[in-house]
Parts: C-alpha cells; sequence; structure tokens
C-alpha cells in the first residue's frame, strides 16, 4: 500500500510518497496567509502563488508547539492530497504523520478522527521525529550499524529539543527543553533592526529570509564583536541586505561588492546582528531567559543517564530542524561540548546536509520497511476500539513495536544556572485540575466539527 509521509512541523510540513523515494519532498507552510495587497487567503501551498509578502497576515496552525487550529491544519493537508500537490485518494493509501514532543492525550484522539472519520484513510502511523529520524541515514557510517544509544537535537520552530534514544526508544526521563526556536530567533531579529534601522515589525517573511541568508553562529563571540564596535559599516563582517522589490517581483539578496548600488533600494546593514541573534540558543540568559545554553542542556541529559551508558551517548550526537542550518552551528557547539565532556569520552556529531528534511527522510525509510504495516493502526481496528485502540497499538511513547514501550513522565526543563552536568535538573510539576466551572482553554474540536471551508478561515 502507498504510504503518505507527512513531517508536520510547526513552520513547514514536508510531504512525499513512499513510492517516490527518490523524489524531493514538497515544503509547505504550515500556515494561511492573506495579504493586504490583493487581499486574498493563500492555504499551505498556495503561498507559493503570493508575489507580494509585504504586511502580509498569518494564521498559524501550531501554537507554542502543540496543534491549536484544526481549520488551518485540514485546509492545508486538503491541499497537500489535492491533484495539484499529491494527488492521493485517502481511503485507498496509509499514512505517516510526525507529532509533537509530550503531545496532549486530547490533541491525539483529535488527529484519530480526523485522519479516520474525515479522511478514512486505510491506516496510519504517528511518532515524534527525533525517532523518525532514526531510520534515516544521519548516523550512518560505512561499515557499522546503528548505534544503539544516541542523543538528536531537534532545534526547529518554537522549541529546541534534546531527546535521548536508547536501542529505538525515548528515555523521555532524559528529554530536555530549550524555549528558543526558529520563531524566536525571527522575532529577535525583527526587533533589533526595527529599532536600529527600518520599522519591520510587519515583515516576518521578509527578516525570516534575512535570518537565513545572513546569519551564522560565531566561533569567537567576544571578538566578533569588537570588531563590529571598531568600525560598525566597514570591516569583514558587515552585509548588506537588499530588500526585495515586490512591484517588480525583484527578491531580497546580500550585495556583493560587485554589485551596481541603486538609489531607490532600501538596504539593511546586518552588522552583530548576523551573530548575536543564534548566539541565543548558547546563551538564552543574552534576552532575559533563565535557562541554559544548548551546550550545557546536552550535557544535563546525558548526567541523567546509566552512567555506564554515558559515554555512548556522548558519541552519537544528532542534529535535526532549521535552527541548526546555521554556518558554524555543528563547530561551535561542537567546542563547548568537548569542554563539558569527561576526559575519556569522545564527543561526535552528526549533522545531514539538509536537516530541515532529515526526520521527513527517517520517516519515508521507516514507511518503506515491512514491518510497517504490522505497525500502523487500520482503520477498523479504530471503528472497534476508537482512540483507546490507537492508543495501544502505537504505544503512544513507544517506538511503534509492540515488544517495547516507555510511559512519559512530566517534562523538564534546564536548570537556570550554567553548572557542571552533574546537577540535576528542576523538574516541572503538572498543574492541578481546575474545579468545574472554573475558566480554562476551549475545548479541541472532535468528529464532524473538524470538516473545514475555507469560508471557516477567511
Amino acid at each position: 500500500m502507498t504510504v503518505v509521509v507527512i513531517d508536520n512541523g510547526a513552520h513547514t510540513l514536508k510531504a512525499g510518497l513512499s513510492t517516490r523515494p527518490k523524489a524531493p519532498p514538497k515544503i509547505i507552510q504550515n500556515a494561511a496567509m492573506r495579504s493586504k495587497l490583493d487581499k486574498r487567503l493563500y492555504v499551505g501551498h498556495e503561498i507559493e502563488e503570493c508575489t507580494d509578502f509585504e504586511s502580509v497576515t498569518y494564521r498559524l496552525a501550531f501554537e507554542r508547539g502543540l496543534l491549536t487550529d484544526w481549520d488551518v491544519e485540514k485546509a492545508v493537508w486538503d491541499g497537500v492530497f489535492s491533484e495539484g500537490v499529491l494527488s492521493v485518494n485517502p481511503p485507498d493509501v496509509s499514512l505517516f504523520v510526525t507529532e509533537p514532543y509530550f503531545n496532549l492525550p486530547n490533541i491525539q484522539e483529535t488527529y484519530d478522527q480526523l485522519i479516520f472519520e474525515e479522511y478514512e484513510f486505510g491506516s496510519y502511523y504517528r511518532c515524534t521525529p527525533a525517532l523518525a529520524a532514526t531510520h534515516s541515514d544521519l548516523f550512518h557510517e560505512p561499515g557499522q550499524s546503528l548505534p544503539e544509544c544516541m542523543i538528536i537535537v531537534d532545534s526547529g520552530y518554537s522549541f529546541t529539543h534534546v531527546v535521548p534514544i536508547m536501542d529505538g526508544t525515548v528515555v523521555w526521563t532524559g528529554v530536555r527543553r530549550i524555549d528558543v526556536g526558529g520563531k524566536l530567533l525571527t522575532n529577535h531579529l525583527k526587533e533589533l533592526v526595527s529599532f536600529r534601522q527600518w520599522n519591520m515589525m510587519d515583515q516576518v517573511y521578509v527578516m525570516n529570509d534575512v535570518k537565513e541568508a545572513c546569519c551564522y553562529v560565531s566561533s569567537s563571540y567576544n571578538a566578533d564583536l569588537e570588531t563590529c564596535k571598531m568600525n560598525p559599516r566597514r570591516n569583514p563582517i558587515v552585509q548588506e541586505y537588499v530588500m526585495p522589490d515586490f512591484s517588480s517581483k525583484q527578491r531580497g539578496y546580500i550585495r556583493g561588492p560587485e554589485d551596481m548600488k541603486r538609489d531607490e533600494e532600501q538596504v539593511i546593514f546586518m552588522e552583530n546582528e548576523r551573530f548575536t541573534v543564534p548566539e541565543v540558543l548558547f546563551n538564552p540568559s543574552d534576552i532575559g531567559m533563565e535557562q541554559t545554553g544548548l551546550a550545557e542542556t546536552i550535557a544535563h541529559s546525558i548526567a541523567s543517564l546509566p552512567p555506564d551508558l554515558q559515554g555512548m551517548f556522548w558519541a552519537n550526537i544528532g542534529l535535526l530542524g532549521g535552527s541548526t542550518a546555521f554556518r558554524g552551528f555543528k563547530q561551535r557547539l561542537m567546542t563547548e561540548l568537548r569542554a563539558l565532556a569527561p576526559a575519556e569520552h569522545e564527543v561526535c556529531l552528526y549533522k545531514a546536509d539538509t536537516p530541515v528534511t532529515q526526520a521527513y527522510k527517517g520517516a519515508l525509510a521507516f514507511a518503506r520497511l515491512p514491518i510497517y504495516k504490522n505497525c500502523a493502526v487500520t482503520r477498523a481496528e479504530y471503528e472497534e476500539g476508537g482512540s483507546n485502540a490507537v492508543r495501544r497499538k502505537l504505544r503512544t511513547y513507544g517506538d511503534g513495536r509492540p515488544d517495547r514501550a516507555f510511559a512519559a513522565p512530566a517534562p523538564t526543563t534546564t536548570p537556570t544556572t550554567s553548572a557542571t552536568p552533574a546537577l540535576p535538573a528542576r523538574v516541572v510539576k503538572p498543574m492541578p485540575s481546575k474545579p468545574k466551572g472554573t475558566m480554562g482553554p476551549p475545548p479541541v474540536p472532535t468528529g464532524r466539527a473538524l470538516r473545514a471551508r475555507r469560508s471557516d478561515i477567511e
């Protein structure tokens, strides 16, 4: 059976078919967008048709890492399954979809209802991006098998997660999270540029492009900062980003030394913003966040694992997500980890050429394995037992194999000080349930209420 593979990220989703393993995935923004110029609503894959991204308004399916707007999500998925993208008939295929870490049970039930009651897929399977990535070539070494113990660093749109995996199963007691992702970095850059140069508070699309084109992780932060202080506009670090001209369909670009200057061009001078924005991943305290940086978080995660296995985790650290694609990211992280790791342990980092699509590649590889048919939940099983049947078969926090599963404790956050790796992390206690009649978040829509029409999001 053909399997539709969707890495359902908060910023973009990556979609493809198991019958086309060599085809690049369709990368689609997981949002609805309205342009103030033509007043048209663009959903998902239609955003590529937009010609004017000046002062656009977004409506995102995800909020703080969780799927909250099901109307937008269903509208985006409708476009993915349509003839213009994948051209599939859901009842005739299976679905593999990734879900957020520590996904809430009521949201998982809504996944089940949307997939089986609305789309009527023949079967489906879901897991976290870190587990999906273990089936990719991220840790591939010629002549060697997949390591049994590994750390996956998934730096996505909303958060950065450090996920230890042992023998194909997530060790949830060792999972750590930093509240820094691509969205925060883009907003931080937007505020810096708006304060120092142009007002870019409404230019989310443009500033995200500036971040991806210009920013890098500095291996000598203080030295680069001094270089920018000496001569802000004339130094080896400064770059001139020419803002896009949507009236002439001219995309934004970095001006080279030989490019001709025009009077009508609007230019953003990227000086220390190039490296101070990604620096937040390594030092969240720079913007007032009381959390440790990425290297210290990885060290704390490994310190919570069995002592006799910690050396294997230090030797197998993989990088996922768009925020790991910054130039110099791997080298900087390697330097900081080597200073924190015990001298007797080897530290090895693995990073793919395209970390944004690595989880998709792993999901695609797993969907092509013979075991996938046994792991996926069929529509007949759901009709017989509902979401409980899905939960039993998927072993929600396990690895999809019926003989292994780990229970999931409450998520943990990183401690507030950059201390030695041996210090324990602070455990976040679950909030007490509210008594009946008190105010709370609106319930997640269920069943046929999920049927999203384009008018619902307009």
